[in-house]
């Protein structure tokens, strides 16, 4: 479940909708800094983008980046 809330006065306020359980765990994501539009946030090409991720997934095969579609969909292996 993904619900959108906004920073008032250094609390999350979230729509008045919005019930959750006492204690229940939350993860917050900051979608865009406050005031600055998100085609702002961050100019850098998509490739550039992508580099944040390079190297961060373990346990890959070592052939991965050949036959990932035979990984992903069962594809015969190049």
């Amino acid at each position: 479940m993904i619900i959108v809330g906004v920073v008032e006065k250094g609390e999350i306020k979230l729509p008045p909708d919005v019930q959750l359980p006492e204690g229940a765990k939350v993860r917050v994501d900051v979608i865009c800094p406050a005031n600055t539009p998100p085609e702002e946030s961050d100019k850098r090409p998509i490739g550039k983008k992508l580099l944040d991720f390079a190297g961060c997934v373990e346990g890959l095969p070592e052939d991965f980046s050949i036959n990932h579609d035979h990984y992903l969909y069962g594809t015969p292996k190049q």
